[in-house]
């Protein structure tokens, strides 16, 4: 089977193109699909189909840019809901690609109408596009649609596990969830892909003993997930505009973006955390441009609030990464870029001091009366925290902002400084002096400075 894996790094997900000849179909493609297409088109071969495992929850489906692009079908879930032409499938439906034959099998658990593809090859399956059920050393997670519903999902993804892990011992696993996706539920290795044996062999879900072990490493350690993951099965169901690119943003000077600013547009400076501390434009907030900026701008803003961005440099390349993740998890609405960056910014900047763990450790150790403010979340927090430290994770906080003082500057520490480079320009937005500790995180301070507790 020829295929291609597209790793979309800051959502944690695969997408693959699979080519028979001079056709092609896309698993699970992501809003950006001319990637997709140009791949293709390179191959010398035509988007025929569009295969999708479930209503994402984590990411604007590329399905309608294909088609517009290709006339590829979009083949989805029966039991989807979806609310746009598309051909319906459920268990045992099938779809073919020059020899490769393609066959749905009802896999519930991580959403209830959740498929898998099982790709034969020579009589047999070859490999089976999983989507979020069976990952890499994990499997999708069953709490995406409530607690209402957890349950019964996971009794489903028990005895789906099962049914796929009956499967021939070389059969390909085909994930679109992996390493750094929030659906996962077990932490997966960082593999990409898999086999059937494999999987058998070191899944923790696939060795657990009986229904209770299974649900226990299934549901012990679930970690948070973005806001803006409430908005897109909705989307995912409703079928979104075709963009055909990266869309347009307008540039603005100085004085615009001040406008916008101050007419409820919220700013995001996407530079690194200590060029940021230094000099910052009032009120903006910091969301560093690494593969995690789309996923954090939809956690910590009303989803799909107007934004105003701040780049790095060079500013056209960072314009498009910006662009491009945010319109992965269904943004539109860009009032605007500062033109030239922050050097083109005339008004008065604000600043912050930041601070390692050395200095930290010896502000503790002279005794100072100390705030030291741990963003990370409940589930790393039991792995160790900061003697005396208060605990709020990074994306409650716009909510209690109210309970830190501001008689004295908060220390802000997360794991590796990014979240707390988020908490910090709130607090700093919201007048609370601030101290950022940006270039370590909690494991360094127990390391260095355990001799405190």
């Amino acid at each position: 089977m020829d295929f291609e894996v597209f790793v979309t790094p800051g959502l944690g997900d695969n997408s693959y193109l699979v080519v028979a000849g001079d056709e092609a179909l896309v698993v699970d493609p992501q809003r950006d699909a001319w990637r997709f297409e140009r791949a293709a088109r390179a191959r010398g071969a035509v988007i025929k189909a569009v295969l999708e495992t479930h209503a994402h929850n984590d990411y604007v489906s590329g399905a309608h840019e294909l088609r517009a692009a290709t006339g590829a079908e979009i083949v989805a879930p029966a039991k989807g809901r979806y609310e746009f032409p598309h051909r319906p499938v459920d268990e045992g439906d099938e779809v073919s690609l020059g020899d490769l034959r393609l066959v749905a099998m009802a896999t519930p658990g991580h959403t209830f109408e959740h498929i898998s593809w099982l790709a034969y090859e020579a009589g047999a399956p070859a490999a089976v596009f999983s989507g979020g059920s069976l990952l890499v050393g994990s499997a999708g997670r069953p709490d995406l649609l409530g607690d209402a519903y957890t349950d019964a999902l996971a009794r489903a993804q028990y005895a789906t596990l099962a049914r796929l892990a009956a499967l021939p011992d070389t059969a390909l696993v085909l994930p679109t969830h992996g390493a750094g996706s929030f659906c996962v539920a077990a932490m997966p290795t960082t593999r990409r892909t898999s086999t059937i044996a494999a999987e058998r062999a070191e899944n923790p879900l696939l060795t657990a003993v009986g229904y209770d072990d299974f649900h226990a490493e299934l549901c012990g350690e679930l970690m948070a997930y973005p806001a803006y993951y409430a908005h897109m099965a909705a989307l995912n169901r409703a079928g979104v505009p075709v963009l055909g690119g990266v869309p347009r943003v307008p540039a603005l000077s100085a004085r615009a973006l001040a406008e916008r600013r101050d007419s409820g547009a919220w700013v995001i400076d996407a530079r690194d955390r200590d060029a940021f501390a230094k000099a910052h434009i009032p009120g903006s907030v910091n969301i560093e441009l690494n593969s995690g900026f789309g996923s954090y701008v939809g956690w910590m803003l009303p989803f799909d609030a107007p934004l105003a961005l701040v780049l790095p440099e060079p500013h056209e390349e960072s314009l498009t990464e910006a662009v491009t993740q945010l319109l992965r998890i269904g943004w539109t609405n860009m009032a605007g870029r500062l033109a030239g960056g922050i050097d083109a910014w005339d008004g008065e900047p604000r600043s912050y001091p930041t601070a390692g763990i050395d200095e930290l450790c010896a502000a503790m150790e002279r005794g100072d009366d100390l705030v030291v403010l741990d963003v990370r979340q409940d589930l790393e927090w039991g792995w160790g925290v900061i003697p005396g430290s208060t605990t709020i994770f990074v994306a409650d906080l716009p909510h209690r902002l109210g309970t830190l003082p501001r008689d004295r500057p908060t220390w802000v520490i997360c794991s590796n400084g990014h979240r707390a480079a988020i908490a910090a320009s709130l607090l700093d937005r919201a007048g609370v002096p601030v101290r950022l500790v940006g270039a370590a995180g909690v494991a360094e301070w127990r390391r260095h400075c355990g001799r405190l507790t």
